[in-house]
């Protein structure tokens, strides 16, 4: 009898300790996969967060880039993007992170579709005649990828701190988890169509109707030059047509007023190179300058390129805006 009743407590306790040992198992890879989840998406918004430095890093070329080009390069970040979302989609999602997930892919779209919104407004933000619609548009799309960085940093990371929590792992500090933070909109300028037109180098035209501060307005183009070479608009000149070069545009603003979005423009004539930037103010009756890089390389031979401040509100004088100079680009 006493045999038998040892026998039995000593089945119990194996009993008790294999359970134990499946319970530890168990829980063991259950913290696995919450770590394996959190560093997967820490990969991915470190991911995402790179797109959005190099989206952010070839608007504030704007101008100043070859427009199609610049068009191919926002279309690779969308690209990238995309990606950055399908792996979202494929991650192995332990239960408790599910809430964190739905919050992550939210995140990851909007950032995907702002980008491809920008691209699809950057030609007409950027043309001859630029859209002000377009440049609203581009702002427009800013928010929503700003807004992306409020559902990941004040939606996702805590539900996924919650679900560590939930099984005992410790995050932050010297050894808990760390949580990537990320941040897609660094300047929160980019969400004004102000800013956003400045950076493009867009300039956006005065509203139909508006009225002109009473007194002189406007701005006289006294040179031109290139490295550092000033041209003579009596003689050719020899520039450099590979990479696309860049005009200095010296110029006075020497009306009773300080005016902002002064358009600075260059043309090569025959052709479609054209270059164009925007000074965000100039003072009244003080110099200043432009840089004004040409789109794309312009054909090897004598052409005229023309400078130009584009009149402002109420300039009404506008024969010392332009200057023509004989050039050979080789």
């Amino acid at each position: 009898m006493v045999r038998r009743v040892v026998a039995a407590v000593g089945f119990l306790v194996l009993l008790i300790v294999i359970v134990l040992i499946v319970n530890s198992c168990q829980n063991s890879a259950r913290k696995s996969a919450l770590k394996n989840y959190n560093n997967s998406v820490s990969s991915l918004i470190q991911e995402s967060d790179q797109t959005g430095a190099s989206l952010f890093s070839l608007l504030s070329k704007g101008a100043s880039s070859n427009v199609s080009s610049l068009q191919n390069s926002l279309d690779e970040a969308r690209v990238n993007a995309d990606t950055q979302l399908s792996k979202a989609k494929s991650l192995d999602v332990p239960d408790e992170m599910k809430p964190a997930q739905t919050n992550l892919l939210l995140a990851l779209q909007m950032r995907r579709d702002a980008i491809a919104n920008v691209a699809a407004q950057i030609q007409p933000a950027l043309g001859t005649s630029t859209s002000k619609d377009a440049v609203n548009a581009i702002a427009a799309q800013m928010a929503r990828a700003y807004a992306s960085d409020v559902v990941y940093k004040d939606y996702t990371t805590p539900l996924i701190a919650k679900a560590l929590h939930s099984v005992g792992i410790a995050v932050g500090g010297s050894n808990g988890e760390s949580i990537q933070s990320g941040q897609f909109v660094t300047d929160l300028g980019w969400l004004t169509p102000s800013f956003v037109a400045t950076k493009l180098g867009a300039h956006v035209p005065a509203a139909a109707g508006g009225k002109p501060t009473p007194g002189l307005h406007g701005h006289t183009l006294d040179s031109v030059s290139v490295s550092g070479t000033t041209l003579d608009p009596s003689s050719t000149n020899t520039v450099t047509a590979t990479p696309p070069p860049t005009f200095t545009l010296h110029f006075t603003n020497g009306g009773q007023h300080n005016e902002t979005n002064v358009v600075c423009k260059v043309t090569v004539s025959g052709t479609s190179v054209t270059g164009q930037t925007v000074v965000p103010q100039t003072t009244a009756g003080q110099s200043t300058t432009c840089n004004v890089t040409l789109k794309s390389s312009p054909p090897t031979g004598s052409q005229t390129v023309t400078a130009t401040i584009s009149p402002v509100l109420g300039e009404k004088n506008t024969a010392n805006n332009t200057q023509s100079y004989p050039v050979t680009f080789q």
